[in-house]
C-alpha cells in the first residue's frame, strides 16, 4: 500500500490585546493534538485568498471579526507515518479584532477560545505554531 501524501496549506491570526494572546483549544475531533492550543486559523479552501481564509476562520473558531494588518511569517512542519505523509505550510497573519463577541466552535477542530498572557504561556500545552508565532511577533519564544 502506498502512503497518503497530502499538503496542507492554512492561515492564522495573531491576535493580541492587553498583552495575551488569543488561542483556540484543539477538540477531540482532531486526528493528534488533542487538548493542546493553537493559534485560530484553518485551511484554505480551494482557490481561497490566504488573508480571507484567515478572517473566515478566525470568525468560525472565535466569533471574531478581523482584519489582516500583514504577513508575521510562515511556519511548516512535517509529520510521517506507515500510512501518511503530511507537510504543512502555516501561513501567519498579524490581525486587529474589528468586533463581533467571543464564543467556542461548535463541532469543529476546536472548542474553546481564550485570552492567554504572554508571560504565562510557559505552562501552557501549545503546538508548535504558537511557539513560531511567539517568535514573529517578539523575537522570543517560551522556554
Amino acid at each position: 500500500m502506498a502512503t497518503q501524501q497530502v499538503t496542507r496549506i492554512s492561515a492564522y491570526g495573531i491576535l493580541t490585546r492587553a498583552n495575551q494572546l488569543l488561542l483556540c483549544r484543539l477538540s477531540s475531533q482532531v486526528l493528534a493534538g488533542a487538548g493542546m492550543w493553537t493559534l485560530p486559523g484553518g485551511g484554505i479552501e480551494f482557490g481561497e485568498d490566504p488573508e480571507d481564509a484567515m478572517i473566515r476562520e478566525v470568525e468560525e473558531e472565535t466569533g471574531l471579526n478581523v482584519v489582516s494588518t500583514g504577513l508575521a511569517g510562515v511556519h511548516s512542519f512535517r509529520f510521517d507515518s506507515p500510512k501518511r505523509s503530511f507537510p504543512g505550510i502555516q501561513l501567519i497573519y498579524h490581525a486587529t479584532i474589528l468586533g463581533g463577541r467571543l464564543r467556542h466552535e461548535v463541532s469543529g477542530s476546536t472548542d474553546q477560545c481564550a485570552g492567554h498572557a504572554l508571560d504565562a504561556l510557559d505552562s501552557l500545552l501549545v503546538v508548535e505554531l504558537v511557539d513560531a508565532a511567539l517568535s514573529m511577533i517578539s523575537g522570543r519564544s517560551r522556554a
